[in-house]
């Protein structure tokens, strides 16, 4: 019974990934012309021969459209979620959607997080009761603005913007969010806020330990809001992949995988652009996974302040999906042989 309730899951969960894998090749195709025959014939061999199921061919047809070639050691989107994440992350990358947690397995970083509200309750980071009389005046003591986040927060949903004036304790008392995260508002490094100034942009940056818990950083790329947008959302936000070598912007950047040169909004282009303090981000993000190196691939938004300094804004160990990445930078992970973890046993 187990084995058929996961079975079911797993059909419908692949078909909607596909579905969402051929809108995305239709659009591909729009403007880089069909994907060759060739190449989709060698999606389908290697979905089947190597992977173990055709059902992961169409996240391949949309690698081979943008890059116009095929390349072994891709990772197709649903691939990864179905046989990577649980054998590498298993149950404990959901640790990294509850916030509270975060601070103690990174106990040598610097938190932006203010207070959380858990189970009906406000916390402060050092794990007190907040009464609920004096938590606007807790949460605003030393701040104008904070975000406050849901677990679970995906794609953008579940994030708003705070201040002292718009702050009503009546809404999280009636349950009108769930648990969730008060953390900082960042103050971005002018040269984010040349392309989009009302929110802040995010770097994700995409570690992975191997067999050894030897940390490496396999891919990068950044995302920049919308003008109308106060912080990042999937829907709208504009992907830029990043040189993971240097933190130059590749030329071109995509929403929603249709080709743009320029932000939409400020017209400021992606070419010949280099994140500052790029090695910081990545330096950071190995520290960080160096404390928990038994989760086998992380993936860390950070952003750029004001003052130079590398802020950790949320780590993701079940949705850092990977596909944005191996379509304009990949294969990142060749080399770990997450090509064969299909034929162990799945755990039910």
């Amino acid at each position: 019974m187990e084995q058929l309730k996961y079975d079911i899951y797993w059909y419908f969960k692949l078909k909607r990934s596909n579905g969402r894998a051929l809108k995305a090749l239709n659009i591909i195709e729009s403007y880089k012309g069909k994907l060759q025959p060739k190449l989709k014939k060698q999606s389908n061999e290697y979905a089947s021969e190597v992977l173990g199921n055709k059902a992961y061919a169409p996240w391949l047809y949309v690698y081979s459209a943008f890059q116009n070639r095929f390349e072994d050691g891709w990772i197709p989107d649903n691939y990864y979620a179905k046989e990577v994440i649980p054998k590498l992350n298993g149950d404990y990358g959901k640790v990294a959607d509850r916030n509270f947690i975060i601070p103690f397995l990174l106990s040598d970083i610097e938190t932006l997080d203010v207070a959380y509200i858990l189970n009906g309750k406000f916390c402060s980071i050092d794990s007190k009761i907040i009464n609920p009389n004096k938590v606007k005046d807790y949460l605003f003591e030393k701040h104008d603005k904070l975000v406050f986040k849901l677990e679970n927060s995906k794609r953008g949903k579940g994030v708003f913007i705070l201040d002292k004036n718009n702050f009503d304790i009546s809404t999280f008392l009636s349950n009108g969010y769930g648990n969730g995260v008060f953390q900082k508002f960042i103050q971005q490094h002018p040269f984010f806020s040349e392309f989009a100034d009302n929110s802040v942009a995010t770097i994700r940056v995409t570690t992975v330990s191997d067999p050894l818990g030897n940390i490496s950083a396999r891919a990068s790329y950044i995302r920049f809001g919308r003008t109308k947008d106060t912080h990042i959302k999937s829907n709208s936000a504009v992907s830029v992949s990043i040189d993971i070598n240097s933190g130059e912007f590749h030329p071109k950047g995509y929403m929603n995988w249709t080709e743009i040169d320029k932000h939409p909004d400020s017209k400021v282009s992606f070419h010949q652009k280099t994140i500052p303090y790029f090695n910081k981000c990545l330096e950071k993000a190995i520290e960080m996974h160096k404390t928990i190196p038994f989760m086998g691939c992380l993936g860390w938004d950070l952003a750029v302040d004001h003052l130079d300094k590398i802020q950790l804004i949320e780590v993701n160990g079940i949705n850092n999906g990977i596909k944005f990445s191996e379509a304009t930078t990949g294969p990142c992970f060749k080399d770990l042989g997450w090509n064969n973890l299909w034929k162990q046993k799945q755990g039910l």
